[in-house]
């Protein structure tokens, strides 16, 4: 479907007949579309599957699912297993969907379609939140308006994060106002264009306040009067303010698995090596914590090895028997080998040794080492990208290119629950703190289908109910997986989870933010500069000045966190 419409988009082309012809003679494509009478529902489709694949392939299986230790990759891995941020993104994408997001806004406007230019605010709220997010203060103003001609556009100063918050935030107020008709009321609804609700404004007004919840609760370090009064206005005016309820409004967009272009990424079905899927493969951090808790969780999202390792004094050596690779204590000694446990395999690989991991589900820990992960727990067929017998792969159906489970998701009712959850914690007048932490841990059960177990795992300890932060931001983090950007944006602004990661790094902490594209010092120098010069420095941007993945962005500076 995007491949499709991208080719509907493309813009008339001009050329010459020949060199006789007249210069004012053209030559239109018959199969283009005027991007002055294009249908909004057209574009409705681009900035949903854009935005969202985008989105989940940054989530599922890039820097961010990296370092919040969802997954490590067995193959080029810099990004993902040690912190090679440096210089590594763009935000071209994202600002491409913005223009499309502003055209199709101004196109409903001309025709009357309101539902159409809410769905618009909405993109536009969610992408410039990611940018915002993800670099720190970005073109906001007077971004994305050089066709109008004055100076200032062609060089658009960088927002503050303040301004840009504030000003995602009264978009979707408006979105939430323009979407608040009943769905009669609406002209020119393509059900088929809105691949996320089918053309329910409902939804998207849902949507608009749910993501209002997140930016609120983002700012909320900073800015916590705002914050609170914005949540408690949300949450005390439900007729006004409508949020996601069940699982079944949360924003997510089906694959359509036709092709490579519309699949899940990294699936088996349209790559017959399995190198992309054989590559992402459970981290340690998630491991220990799921094995720790009895989660079920762990069990959908991930095989168990092929081959377990047992170390016993049943046989000699190191040997594969009856499915199972036996390797006897004293070779362990031996070969400078330690069983892994979650609270000593750092000091065991800083004094030179190498992990054996005898669990029947194996994650690769954080940090390990500077190389990709294809070598851990003694792969006897190490080869980068390849598969590891000894380290668990993603579940089987992950290997498909479609499937009900596989779904690009943007944000989900689990994550509003927490949010309420967290602002109860704070004391803010949102309900009961418990009851929107047991909810958020109940839709995430629903969502992966094993609900029939949430009522012994919310009993276990250290899921249990206690009443503290760090409690809600780990069960969030969980069931947050593939949407691993919100996590990480969490742990920065809470700093849980706390998890453990190696001292074989890029630098000794997880990055922070990106470092913004060289394109715009090229380009856009002094607007850079400025920018740049507003990030606040740490311990760990020696080597790289203001602009690092590892310096302070507005949102974080003067909180503590996350280091």
């Amino acid at each position: 479907m995007k491949t499709l419409i991208k080719i509907i988009l493309i813009l008339a082309v001009v050329s010459f007949y020949s060199c006789e012809e007249e210069l004012t003679e053209l030559n239109v494509n018959p199969n283009g579309v005027d991007p002055d009478i294009v249908n909004p529902n057209l574009v409705l489709s681009t900035i949903i599957s854009n935005t969202a694949d985008d989105y989940n392939n940054r989530n599922h299986g890039g820097h961010f699912s990296g370092v919040m230790q969802y997954i490590q990759k067995s193959g080029w891995a810099g990004s993902e297993n040690y912190f090679d941020w440096v210089g590594t993104q763009g935000w071209g994408g994202w600002y491409r969907n913005l223009r499309n997001a502003n055209h199709m806004y101004s196109r409903a406007e001309e025709m009357g379609m309101e539902f159409q230019m809410g769905a618009a605010l909405v993109l536009r709220a969610f992408n410039y939140g990611y940018i915002t997010d993800t670099w720190g203060d970005a073109p906001y103003t007077n971004a994305l308006k050089a066709i109008e001609g004055e100076q200032d556009y062609y060089f658009p100063v960088f927002d503050t994060q303040e301004t840009i918050y504030r000003g995602i935030i009264n978009e979707l107020r408006e979105a939430n106002t323009l979407l608040s008709k009943s769905r009669g009321e609406y002209q020119g609804i393509s059900p088929s264009s809105d691949l996320l609700y089918g053309g329910d404004p409902a939804k998207w007004r849902k949507l608009a306040n749910s993501l209002m919840l997140r930016y609120y609760m983002r700012v909320s370090e900073k800015l916590p009067d705002f914050a609170r009064s914005g949540i408690e206005e949300i949450v005390g005016n439900p007729a006004t303010y409508p949020i996601f309820t069940s699982p079944a409004d949360d924003a997510s967009m089906a694959y359509g698995g036709t092709s490579l272009a519309d699949a899940w990424p990294w699936n088996r079905e349209f790559d017959d090596t399995g190198r992309g899927y054989e590559r992402v493969q459970l981290a340690a951090g998630l491991r220990d914590v799921l094995m720790g808790y009895n989660d079920p969780r762990l069990g959908v999202w991930f095989n168990p090895v092929r081959i377990p390792i047992k170390v016993s004094e049943e046989h000699p050596g190191d040997n594969i028997i009856d499915g199972v690779r036996h390797i006897h204590p004293d070779h362990l000694e031996a070969n400078n080998l330690r069983v892994y446990h979650p609270d000593t395999w750092v000091a065991y690989r800083d004094a030179g040794l190498h992990i054996v991991d005898t669990n029947r589900f194996v994650g690769i820990p954080l940090s390990y080492h500077q190389h990709d992960g294809s070598t851990y727990n003694l792969n006897p067929s190490p080869i980068q990208g390849g598969s590891n017998v000894h380290v668990s792969a993603l579940a089987d159906m992950y290997q498909a290119g479609s499937g009900p489970m596989l779904l690009a998701r943007m944000i989900s009712y689990a994550e509003v629950c927490f949010i309420l959850a967290e602002a109860a914690q704070k004391g803010w007048n949102v309900g009961n703190q418990q009851e929107w932490y047991e909810k958020g841990i109940e839709a995430s059960f629903d969502t992966w289908g094993v609900s029939d177990q949430f009522s012994a795992y919310i009993t276990e300890p250290g899921v249990a109910y206690d009443g503290s932060l760090s409690q809600i931001i780990e069960q969030k983090w969980i069931a947050n997986w593939t949407i691993a950007h919100e996590a990480w944006c969490d742990w920065r602004r809470t700093g849980y989870p706390e998890l453990t990661f190696g001292n074989y790094g890029v630098r000794l902490a997880i990055p922070i933010r990106f470092e913004y594209d060289g394109n715009e010092r090229s380009r856009n120098l002094r607007n850079y500069q400025d920018a740049a010069s507003r990030l606040q420095q740490t311990p760990f941007t020696a080597q790289d000045g203001d602009d690092s993945a590892w310096s302070r962005m507005w949102l974080l500076q003067g909180t503590g966190n996350p280091y």
